[in-house]
Parts: C-alpha cells; sequence; structure tokens
C-alpha cells in the first residue's frame, strides 16, 4: 500500500520519540510505500487536490532516519492512505488545508483523521460535550467572568484555546499579584475566548495521555508527571513520562467517548485526564507512541498500522 503523511519539516521531526516516524518505520517494515507532503503544497486546479511529495526510504538510525528516493506531483487519490498528521497551531492556513483535503475525500482518497472532523473538533472545548467526565470549566472572553470564577474557586488554571505542548499555560490562584496581566495577556483584553479549569492536585500524579486507534484504546497510557515547581505535565515542558496499564476509570473515559469519536472518523486521537477529569481531546497530531512502546513493548504505531490496513482494506 502507499501511505502519505502530511507533516511538518521533515528536518525538525525529533525522530527518536516522533509518532509520525514511529508509524513511517511500522509501515515500511512491512513493505508498504511511505511518501510525505508539506501542507503548503497542497493545491487544487480543474477537479483535483493535488501535491507535491517525497517518497522516502526509512530506517531505525535516529542519526539519519530517512532518504528521499524519488518526488512527485500526484493527486491525492493516488495513495492507499493519507494522514493528516501537521502539528498546531490551528490557524486559518490549517483550516484551509482541511478545506482542500475535504475535497480530495469527495474525490475519493481516504483521509484520516477526516479533514471536517478536524476542523470542526476543537481540542480545548471539545469537552464540553462530555461533562460529565471534565473537571469545573469555563470558556468566556470577558476578564470579569474569568475573575469571578478565580474567586469562586480559588485556584484555576488558565489557558489558550489554541495552545499546545503545555504553552501559556497559567496556574492563577485567588490572592495571586499577577492575575490581571495574566488574564489581560491571555484573552488580549477581552477580545480572545479562553478556558479556566479548576486546578487538579491530581496532576503531581501525572497528565495521562490516552490514545484511541480506530474506537480501540490503546491498553496502556501515559502519564507525564511535571517535574519540580511545574504545574504541567506536558513532556515538551519537561515533564517525565511514565507508562501505566489503563484501568479503572482512565478505560472507563476511553471506552465512553471511543465508539463516538471514530464515528465521525478520528483514527487517532489522545485523550488529556487528570486524576478522574478529561481535560482535551487531541486530533491534530496526537503523540506518545514511542514512550508507550519503549516502556511495555506494546507497539502502538502496529497498532494504528493494522487499523490502516484494514480500514484501506474494507
Amino acid at each position: 500500500m502507499k501511505f502519505c503523511f502530511i507533516l511538518d519539516p521533515l528536518e525538525s521531526l525529533k525522530s527518536y520519540k516522533d509518532s509520525s516516524v514511529a508509524m513511517m518505520r511500522a509501515a515500511v517494515r512491512r513493505g508498504h510505500e511511505v511518501w510525505t507532503i508539506r501542507r503548503e503544497a497542497l493545491t487544487w486546479r480543474d477537479g483535483s487536490v493535488r501535491a507535491h511529495a517525497r517518497q522516502l526510504a526509512v530506517g531505525a538510525n535516529d542519526a539519519v532516519w530517512y532518504s528521499v528516493t524519488q518526488e512527485a506531483t500526484q493527486p491525492l487519490t493516488a495513495y492507499d492512505a493519507v494522514l493528516m498528521r501537521q502539528d498546531p497551531p490551528f490557524d486559518f492556513e490549517y483550516v484551509a488545508a482541511t478545506w482542500l483535503l475535504e475535497r480530495a475525500e469527495a474525490e475519493g482518497a481516504r483521509i484520516w483523521n477526516q479533514p471536517r472532523s478536524i476542523r470542526d473538533h476543537s481540542e480545548k472545548v471539545a469537552i464540553t460535550e462530555f461533562p460529565q467526565f471534565a473537571p469545573t470549566t469555563l470558556i468566556a472572553r470577558d476578564p470579569a467572568d474569568i475573575h469571578a470564577f478565580i474567586d469562586e474557586l480559588g485556584d484555576v488554571i488558565l489557558k489558550p484555546l489554541d495552545g499546545m505542548g503545555g504553552s501559556s499555560i497559567f496556574r492563577v490562584t485567588r490572592e495571586d499579584a499577577n492575575r490581571n496581566v495574566i488574564v489581560e495577556t491571555l484573552t488580549d483584553f477581552g477580545t480572545r475566548s479562553i478556558m479556566a479549569q479548576r486546578y487538579l492536585p491530581a496532576i503531581a500524579h501525572g497528565d495521562k495521555r490516552i490514545l484511541l486507534i480506530a474506537g480501540e484504546p490503546v491498553p496502556y497510557c501515559l502519564a507525564r508527571i511535571p517535574k519540580p515547581g511545574e504545574s504541567r505535565g506536558n513532556l515538551a515542558a519537561g515533564g517525565k513520562g511514565v507508562a501505566r496499564p489503563l484501568l479503572g476509570r482512565d478505560r472507563e473515559i476511553a471506552e465512553a467517548l471511543a465508539p463516538t469519536l471514530w464515528a465521525r472518523g478520528l483514527l487517532i486521537v489522545g485523550l488529556d485526564v487528570i486524576g478522574d477529569s478529561l481535560t482535551e481531546i487531541n486530533v491534530t497530531s496526537p503523540t506518545c507512541f514511542v514512550e508507550i512502546a519503549q516502556q511495555t513493548k506494546f507497539d502502538v504505531a502496529a497498532m494504528a498500522i493494522d487499523a490502516l490496513e484494514r480500514e484501506c482494506r474494507a
């Protein structure tokens, strides 16, 4: 089969831990072709979505993990599957890419995650569909509403709706001398909506990444434990990843959400759970495949390729 990955620049990928690289390696081991394109290469003309693509030979050596074997400009229907794995920010250009990918779908291309579902699914706001699992949360732009929330709860997390990797996340208490400037900055003086959530002390035991693949939970999650003095567990913010079996409330949340999200064409989803509370639903480029595989020997990337093969043969 021919699998095409829409990715950030290849030279920017950390191959030793990148989930997309892990999937490409798993695909090549099974004899599939792996191609990559850049989001800005997508074009539409005369009823066809096309892009300049590069076929890769992918190896296990992280120092030189790929080489380009050929290049071609071809329609997205030339591939058995296209995986949209571009990292945020989810800006206008990202939205424009989902429009083009949706047209490619109409031509017959198989694309995951489904473009319309990516576009319609805010990774922060999505938890409002499942309030039974979410912590006390406010989404607002008026600073007065946000300050009232801080006063009521006393200890909260504030974050932008379009961030990733723990960027611009603040823990703010009722007595915080900097709360005014933090709220002003995040809301851009009341012109931008943000999310406020009750601070969850269980973050000390990890912000758990739970992976769903084709409607099935991966049997292990990765607890991302904050470094001392931090309230963010994100690996990009210095958190330590510890793999754990998916049990109890974590499995309950995963099994409750998995059928709904898969029915929308979301092949790979990353749930974030702190304690017993669902805090985010990530659909753009969920990660942690490699960390889970290294610690448990469960091959998450192979599970993803299994799903792709199954769907392409259906």
